[in-house]
């Protein structure tokens, strides 16, 4: 009797540890995890090696992607539009930056729904992230730098808190 219930609590730890550990990757970093394109053209492939044919080119330096999966040297990432496909890791940088995916957003001076209007910023724009609460990040654009909140963009997870 003794055994049984010596067994059965370690199955139902297993399974426990097995649902409520955070995916890792082969490098030991999280998965899925953010970063960021190097350069302003990127080969999207179809799979992990030169010898997949490229699927997409991506264009914009600094872009926003999804690592979900890694193979040696190449990352299969998602980008802002759904895409998947795989980019060797030279050509991507952890530096964090977000796109504007829908319509124009608000830029605010202080993270909240009442605070001044500093900017409406456009459809495909790139920002730095420089800092997430829960519910708001401070992004630096091209010209300006204000808080938004998550939702309004690509490149940060919902509650996530960053710096």
């Amino acid at each position: 009797m003794k055994y049984l219930n010596y067994r059965s609590l370690l199955t139902i730890f297993l399974i426990f540890s097995l649902t409520t550990l955070k995916a890792m990757a082969q490098t030991g970093l999280p998965l899925p995890r953010f970063v960021s394109l190097k350069s302003e053209k990127v080969n999207l492939r179809h799979g992990p090696g030169k010898r997949y044919p490229i699927k997409w080119i991506l264009v914009y330096k600094h872009m926003p992607v999804e690592i979900i999966a890694e193979y040696k040297d190449w990352r299969k990432v998602r980008e802002w539009q759904g895409s998947i496909g795989w980019i060797k890791k030279t050509l991507l940088s952890g530096q964090r930056w977000v796109i504007i995916r829908k319509g124009s957003q608000t830029l605010r001076r202080s993270r909240r729904t009442d605070s001044r209007i500093i900017a409406k910023i456009g459809k495909k724009v790139i920002g730095k992230l420089k800092k997430c609460t829960i519910s708001w990040c401070r992004i630096q654009f091209p010209r300006y730098t204000g808080w938004m909140r998550h939702n309004q963009l690509w490149g940060v997870y919902p509650s996530e808190k960053y710096k």
